[in-house]
């Protein structure tokens, strides 16, 4: 029997799911009416990130009615950074495009978003203007996140939080995600050269399931924040910032070691007031010890350096395992 290949879809929506069975159904049928309107080819990614309700099962009979549903289930609960990843890897459209399962986001904001690339743009990014959450635990800190991580990471963006996002597949599908970086992916795609816009989206209030978000996230950001700072000035050099550090630390070393020096010299050039023996003061201890730690970071710039060429080299390790996949 001769075995047909269908081409690759124009697009490819990817949704992380983590217990939203009340939502799976219509945000689907959502998916659907906006799709409907395009007149596009299109696969739909459910990326099940184990969830403990009827999740997928829901999303097995969607995959059962509808034949551009694909279902990747996750072993455990990796995170939507690994879902994101997965949705990622398993797409196969030219636009790539993720979106949050739990109603908030409007499919009918589509349309939008590709008409923005079709104005040259690589990387299309939703923001949530009028956004449909509670003003101190999600609204405030995500303003304040926000502009932090567009001072560090050179791309202003209103919203880094939105899930909604066009991407074109070149700028993505060689992008390695970890921790919570996916909100990040602008940052990365503007470094790889690519063109980044923003619209504001329609953005609705959650009806129905829990939220998975909270404000102890903002301190996962700030980590991630020192290390896309990290990544963006030292990435392939790291021996910078270490062998910085070591050089503060050997010259720490060098006064502490003169000064203790000087003064045990003292009464010799004329100036007993400054006196004291090396067992009086901590200098000389202190002149070891920092010149300890300043080897200690130059052997760890050199260590970085060897970790940088064996991340460059070999980079196809995923971060997720997959249970099963349905409709692929």
């Amino acid at each position: 029997m001769e075995v047909i290949d269908k081409p690759d879809p124009e697009l490819s929506l990817f949704l992380p799911v983590l217990d939203e069975e009340e939502n799976l159904r219509p945000m689907h049928a959502k998916i659907q009416s906006a799709l409907a309107a395009l007149g596009k080819s299109a696969e739909v990614i459910y990326v099940d990130d184990g969830s403990t309700d009827r999740s997928l099962e829901i999303l097995k009979d969607l995959a059962a009615s509808d034949d551009r549903v694909r279902v990747i289930s996750l072993r455990r609960n990796y995170g939507q950074t690994a879902a994101m990843s997965a949705g990622i890897d398993a797409a196969t459209g030219e636009i790539l495009i993720p979106m949050d399962a739990d109603l908030q986001n409007d499919p009918a904001d589509i349309s939008r978003l590709l008409d923005k690339l079709n104005e040259g743009y690589d990387v299309v990014s939703g923001w949530r203007k009028n956004r449909q959450d509670k003003l101190v635990s999600r609204k405030i800190p995500s303003q304040i996140a926000n502009r932090i991580i567009s001072w560090i990471g050179g791309v202003h963006l209103h919203d880094y939080g939105c899930s909604l996002k066009a991407y074109r597949r070149d700028v993505i599908q060689d992008v390695r995600l970890y921790g919570e970086m996916h909100r990040f992916i602008p940052i990365y795609a503007s470094w790889a050269g690519a063109r980044v816009a923003e619209i504001p989206v329609d953005h609705h209030a959650r009806t129905m399931g829990k939220s998975k978000y909270g404000i102890s996230r903002t301190i996962k950001v700030i980590f991630d924040l020192m290390t896309i700072k990290f990544m963006a000035s030292y990435q392939t050099k790291p021996i910078y910032v270490f062998g910085t550090f070591g050089m503060l630390a050997f010259a720490a070393s060098i006064l502490a070691g003169l000064y203790a020096v000087f003064m045990k010299a003292a009464n010799l050039i004329g100036l007993p007031q400054f006196h004291a023996d090396f067992v009086e003061t901590p200098l000389p201890v202190l002149s070891i010890v920092m010149f300890a730690i300043s080897i200690q970071f130059f052997l760890m710039g050199l260590l970085a350096e060897l970790l940088v060429r064996t991340y460059h080299e070999s980079q196809d390790k995923a971060i997720y395992a997959v249970r099963e996949k349905i409709g692929f």
